[in-house]
């Protein structure tokens, strides 16, 4: 049975342009998704030139499962999917619960280029498909795929509720960490440039927020106490010097900012003398991002999102707005009316 539905993909210039995603059948361990959101992610602006199919924050319902499925799914079930496609399942880093540091994966960006989570219809393998969680609405899922793998997993590994951690940055990345980190009881500082999110960062659950545009020492800022973490999540690199006066000895520095080319430069006599560790993060492992799924529905981590209809026109409104800095703060498109 042939397969067929409306796609939408960059191009060299930068603009959207429709397409069309068509599959002859589905092999073995895939599963036909009707799908109903996306998330628009920082990351399809980054593959806007390379003419893929964008998205890779889908949620939707099982339409048809394939042969040689080993997971009971059943047609209408609400699930999701993320980055990550597929992996090998053999290399040291799948057998260890790495798998989202798998050589060997497929992923969005560098494989599938002919469909993404902004179309009608999406074919995944199953192996990393992943149930909805009652108490999380489709619309509100979506952005959580990456965005919030992104987040929730730095926060498992490197971080505990008795933690003072600093979030720099407000925005797609930024909100979910600190509604996670809040869920989780850490005593939560908001850096941020200007005094306009304040009062939505102090909603979502931290403690003390401070603007930072124009303050050319830190150490006028007046925090009572230092920080035990600091996570990054701003679209370019803060300036290492004056958040360095803020740690505390043995600080661990999460970077979560995709920054295509850029270098960093610390402090080297501070980040050795100190003994603060910087650590990367990517994603999640299948294990990890159900449990994050699970984590929201069971806390109400709910994204903040701005809707647009998933066609021509709200697609390019919709990276207009992501491309301004204007969304506030994840771009979810929808099938729905």
């Amino acid at each position: 049975m042939p397969y067929s539905g409306k796609t939408f993909k960059g191009t060299s210039s930068g603009q959207i342009v429709e397409g069309t995603f068509q599959r002859d059948s589905l092999r073995d361990g895939e599963v036909l998704v009707r799908i109903s959101h996306s998330g628009l992610c920082g990351t399809d602006l980054h593959a806007l030139p390379t003419g893929c199919v964008l998205g890779h924050e889908g949620a939707g319902y099982v339409e048809e499962v394939g042969p040689s499925c080993k997971t009971d799914w059943k047609v209408g079930e609400r699930v999701g999917w993320g980055y990550i496609h597929t992996t090998c399942g053999k290399c040291r880093q799948c057998l260890t619960g790495k798998e989202e540091y798998c050589p060997n994966k497929h992923e969005f960006f560098t494989h599938d280029h002919d469909q993404g989570s902004l179309g009608e219809i999406a074919v995944r393998k199953e192996d990393w498909l992943f149930r909805i969680p009652d108490g999380l609405s489709n619309e509100n899922a979506a952005p959580l795929m990456c965005g919030g793998a992104t987040v929730f997993t730095p926060l498992i590994e490197y971080v505990k509720p008795t933690d003072r951690i600093g979030i720099v940055g407000i925005g797609g990345l930024g909100h979910l960490s600190i509604q996670f980190a809040s869920k989780m009881g850490c005593d939560i500082v908001v850096f941020s440039g200007t005094e306009s999110k304040r009062q939505e960062a102090m909603t979502m659950g931290a403690n003390e927020f401070y603007a930072t545009k124009g303050v050319e020492d830190f150490n006028t800022l007046g925090l009572p106490q230092p920080l035990d973490k600091l996570i990054v999540t701003t679209a370019t690199l803060p300036d290492w010097d004056n958040y360095f006066k803020l740690l505390s000895v043995n600080c661990t520095i999460i970077p979560l900012t995709v920054a295509l080319g850029v270098k960093m430069s610390f402090p080297y006599s501070a980040m050795t003398l100190r003994g603060y560790t910087i650590v990367g993060s990517i994603l999640a492992g299948r294990s990890m991002h159900e449990a994050m799924l699970a984590f929201a529905a069971r806390n109400h981590v709910t994204p903040i999102i701005e809707k647009f209809p998933l066609t021509k026109v709200g697609v390019d409104e919709a990276v207009e707005r992501l491309q301004s800095g204007r969304m506030r703060y994840r771009g979810v498109l929808t099938n729905e009316e």
